[in-house]
């Protein structure tokens, strides 16, 4: 047995087609973990020990199908990795062209909530229905510095992800009388993944008053970290197969940062 124990362990995980949920799920394979991916987009892997299960999570019926699938699977849930998310940059007013595609409305506001908020509290219902009828388990929300700190041209984005870090509070006090612990993980600037699209960097540079090419330049820009270089994905996997197994086994209620050292000061 590894050092951390979590061999035959079923772990659910949300957004794992890409970045950092892949890199967590591949983790998780390497030290003997079984695996079930929700995500809306396919993924490009496979392995004896993954299932993939095409899931929209801000549909209610869709989480608990893809829940029922994974007990059918293998009798149980162990732990959840509540990764998926997504941010469309936009403005609260767009004073150059107001009611651009740039300045936030309905559709958005509604959208990262469904995916960002909704989303993680409807799978961590049906996974920890669970988790309390076992009397065991872990939720590992996956929460920003945005939260806390605020990010310009990403106001809700940045708000979904302060919520997360009251889920992660809130939801420890509640469940830690059944043996479940709740942790987030907070990661800062991170090596590239696939939602640093040309749209998405379009539209924050609009937001900010830079070009595309500025924003770019902006990622490999350390100065702010004391660390003096980007995270990479799997030292966020790392963290989370941590907070996963035994090993972190009186930690809970708490987000932490993976960030470099990066703070506000």
């Amino acid at each position: 047995m590894s050092w951390l124990g979590i061999e035959n362990k079923i772990a659910v995980v949300t957004g794992g087609s890409s970045g950092i949920g892949e890199a967590i799920i591949k983790e998780l394979l390497v030290n003997g973990a079984k695996v079930a991916n929700f995500d809306i987009a396919e993924q490009t892997y496979t392995d004896d020990n993954l299932l993939f299960i095409q899931t929209d999570i801000s549909s209610r019926p869709a989480v608990e199908e893809a829940v029922e699938k994974v007990v059918e699977q293998w009798g149980t849930i162990d732990g959840l990795v509540n990764n998926a998310g997504i941010n469309i940059p936009c403005l609260l007013v767009d004073k150059r062209q107001p009611h651009s595609k740039y300045e936030l409305n309905d559709d958005i506001f509604d959208r990262l909530v469904a995916v960002n908020q909704k989303g993680l509290y409807l799978v961590s219902q049906a996974v920890g229905r669970i988790l309390v009828s076992k009397g065991s388990g872990v939720i590992v929300n996956m929460a920003s510095e945005a939260g806390l700190e605020g990010s310009e041209g990403q106001s809700i984005y940045a708000a979904t992800k302060a919520a997360v870090y009251s889920f992660t509070r809130s939801w420890a006090k509640e469940l830690g009388r059944y043996g479940i612990r709740v942790v987030g993980v907070a990661p800062g600037i991170m090596e590239a993944t696939a939602l640093r699209s040309l749209a998405y960097e379009e539209a924050l540079a609009y937001t900010r008053g830079k070009t595309a090419e500025d924003i770019r330049k902006g990622y490999s820009s350390v100065s702010t970290i004391p660390l003096g270089r980007s995270g990479k994905l799997n030292e966020v996997a790392d963290l989370v197969l941590y907070y996963l197994s035994d090993r972190s086994a009186y930690i809970s209620g708490v987000t932490t940062n993976i960030s470099g050292g990066k703070t506000r000061g």
